[in-house]
């Protein structure tokens, strides 16, 4: 069973590898929006694969980390690509969740990173 769950945040970021005449070299703002996803088999008991309290409780201090702020100024995301910072969400949040199976990392409701690990 999978199950997913979602989260926004506000953050500013630039970046830094790209040309300077990538308007993305520029600073600007997001309203980024994060979906963990995990996966396991359903307690019999409770009737879950991880209660989804649990898993706000576990992402809550990273969200705390990334919500309005500068995303190049936060240690692991000097290049804060979509792509980093999935990779950097999953590196932090899977101790906590190791159930997690997939975290999307969405820019703009039309384009997002996803990593699951490999």
């Amino acid at each position: 069973m999978r199950i997913t769950q979602a989260f926004t945040f506000e953050a500013a970021h630039r970046l830094p590898n790209v040309p300077e005449t990538h308007r993305c070299h520029r600073m600007h703002g997001h309203s980024y929006r994060v979906e963990l996803q995990l996966e396991g088999p359903v307690d019999p008991k409770s009737g879950f694969v991880v209660d989804f309290f649990d898993v706000e409780q576990a992402f809550g201090p990273l969200l705390i980390r990334l919500d309005h702020h500068c995303l190049n100024e936060i240690d692991g995301l000097e290049n804060p690509t979509a792509e980093n910072i999935a990779v950097w969400i999953w590196s932090r949040a899977k101790v906590a969740l190791p159930q997690l199976a997939a975290v999307r990392v969405y820019e703009t409701p039309m384009c997002w990173a996803e990593y699951d690990g490999s």
